[in-house]
């Protein structure tokens, strides 16, 4: 049985900062809803689901991301997500160049939570906390270079 990713989706507490955040880097809005309903209720297993929606893509055309902010019922805050946690962990994305990538990410409050690492002369790699507490990682290819 073949299987395709079709998107990772992820609860924010602001929709459209964290658009603006993405499309900076290069994403793309492929489109815009609000779900409610029955449907909605038993495709996501929560009563009385209702929430923004917006489905970004990568500029390569091969990545998606499904970012939702909900109205009802009301968003539960959790501390964010440490790397070594179990569970949903960050979201990754090859840059051509990681100190543009870091501008932008600057742009909009967020930083490398310790800096930027060479891994064996082959990739620039950091991570940072994006919208919503997000984990997002950085890796430029240097044999690309």
């Amino acid at each position: 049985m073949p299987i395709t990713l079709e998107n990772v989706g992820i609860a924010v507490r602001d929709l459209e900062a964290t658009i603006s955040f993405f499309t900076d880097l290069g994403l793309t809005v492929l489109g815009r809803d609000e779900v409610s309903g029955e449907w909605a209720a038993t495709a996501v297993g929560l009563d009385g689901n209702h929430a923004k929606i917006a489905v970004l893509q990568t500029p390569d055309g091969r990545g998606q991301i499904e970012l939702f902010e909900y109205i009802h019922p009301d968003a539960i805050e959790t501390d964010p997500t440490l790397p070594n946690e179990i569970g949903m962990h960050r979201i990754a994305f090859s840059v051509d160049d990681i100190d543009e990538s870091l501008a932008i990410a600057a742009r909009h409050g967020f930083h490398p939570l310790r800096g930027v690492a060479t891994y064996q002369d082959l990739y620039k790699l950091t991570y940072l906390r994006g919208p919503s507490g997000i984990l997002v990682m950085f890796a430029q290819d240097l044999t690309k270079s």
